[in-house]
């Protein structure tokens, strides 16, 4: 009778002591982990969404298989997205909430995304001891519309701060002088850029491709030390502006002398960089992107030159595209999404993705070297130089719609349709009246 009472006992202390030891051992877990994912011990599977070629797809999995093995209970699944139509396609993921945990947005879409609240807000996570880079590692320049009211909803992927890239052999074999003799002696400037591209087209090229997108016409207005937008207030400003005007007189002159040619003119599957790999053209206006097609061309001799500046200074800033990282505010694994997009786009997940000869630079300060060190081309500097003057689209691509209006405005002066005044008038109507909607005016 003594023992079964104290065999009962026993059975009844085990039972009250259970869940006490089951307690112990998940506060140990969590401790020692700091991750929901760890704490259970499950894997959790993420989607991740970009747009690329097959060759970026690759450069994107570096970093993908990086993340993995420093968080083995997170997998991660990248699903890549055709360019054309990759807005369209992740706002209906969003809208129907099948959209992937991370992807990557363009500078000129990411405002009209934020305005649904679908993007997770990532400052806070950034700052915690989860995150594997940290807010003040970026240039300020660089937020762009990926900031609202001091939130982030965006990390920078990396930056290609715009350049002109040259023929040195089609150029020699011409007998012009380079862009980097005028810039050495400080004259590349509007008139040098006319002189060399008028030596072009009378030697039987064309002699500059000009693309249409809010960073090469940026970049035309401030290198003439001119504003299209006052930064402080977001009012459009072009058309009060004496310096932008110039800038777009001088663009719609070398349209007009054919000195500059129109991407949107050329023949249907003739693009800027085959004409270039050709010895078509002497300059076309790009990021880091076109670097390692041309690199490839062993035939090919060829090199950055700044932006040339119309003003008493050597460089003046230039318009920066770039891409975002965002996670998904809907996402059931939102914490493990946040985290690894803080990866991708941190020193480590950057270096991964852009050593050697890559398509972009970082935005993200300490990994230069990662890039400079190719020598490829032989002024790699100059692209470095530019990302610390230049600008995200901060202003423009925050009204939703805009880029676009611009852009279709541009085109028409672009195939010389429309002069330089009936453009900017045209801007100043559309960018006001669009600015007003916004605002709630």
């Amino acid at each position: 009778m003594k023992k079964t009472k104290l065999a009962f006992l026993f059975l009844a202390l085990l039972l009250v002591m259970v869940p006490v030891l089951q307690g112990c051992s998940d506060s140990s877990s969590s401790s020692s982990t700091g991750s929901d994912s760890k704490d259970s011990g499950e894997t959790v599977n993420l989607t991740f969404s970009a747009w690329g070629n097959p060759a970026e797809i690759k450069v994107y999995q570096k970093a993908v298989d990086g993340f993995m093995k420093e968080n083995p209970n997170i997998k991660v699944k990248l699903v890549p997205i055709p360019s054309d139509g990759y807005i369209q396609k992740l706002q209906t993921q969003l809208q129907g909430s099948q959209a992937p945990d991370v992807f990557y947005v363009g500078d000129g879409d990411i405002s009209k995304i934020i305005e649904t609240g679908k993007l997770a807000p990532l400052g806070e996570f950034m700052n915690s001891s989860e995150s594997y880079a940290k807010p003040d590692e970026f240039a300020e320049g660089l937020w762009g519309a990926a900031k609202k009211d001091d939130e982030i909803y965006g990390i920078t992927v990396d930056c290609n701060p715009m350049l002109l890239y040259y023929n040195k052999k089609l150029l020699s074999e011409l007998g012009i002088k380079s862009p980097q003799e005028y810039f050495d002696a400080g004259e590349w400037n509007f008139a040098a850029m006319e002189e060399v591209t008028s030596q072009l087209r009378e030697g039987g090229k064309y002699g500059f491709i000009a693309d249409n997108g809010w960073a090469s016409l940026f970049s035309w207005i401030w290198a003439n030390g001119g504003e299209i937008y006052n930064k402080e207030t977001g009012e459009f400003v072009l058309d009060q502006n004496e310096k932008g005007m110039e800038a777009m007189e001088f663009l719609a002159k070398m349209v007009k002398d054919k000195n500059f040619t129109y991407t949107g003119s050329l023949p249907k599957g003739q693009g800027a960089e085959a004409m270039f790999m050709s010895g078509q053209v002497g300059m076309v206006a790009a990021g880091r992107w076109f670097t390692p097609l041309f690199n490839e061309n062993k035939s090919l001799e060829w090199d950055y030159i700044s932006w040339p500046s119309n003003t008493e200074n050597k460089t003046e800033p230039v318009g920066i595209p770039t891409a975002y990282l965002a996670a998904n505010n809907d996402s059931k694994h939102k914490e493990e999404a946040m985290k690894f997009v803080t990866y991708y786009t941190s020193k480590v997940g950057q270096e991964m993705r852009l050593a050697g000869v890559g398509n972009a630079i970082p935005s993200i300060g300490g990994i230069d070297e990662a890039v400079t060190d190719s020598k490829v081309p032989e002024h790699v500097d100059v692209i470095i130089q530019a990302r610390e003057q230049g600008f995200a689209n901060a202003i423009q691509s925050t009204i939703p719609g805009l880029d676009k209006e611009v852009n279709d405005i541009m085109d028409l002066m672009y195939l010389g349709k429309d002069d330089a005044q009936t453009t900017v008038t045209k801007l100043a109507e559309k960018a006001n009246t669009m600015i007003a909607e916004h605002k709630g005016e």
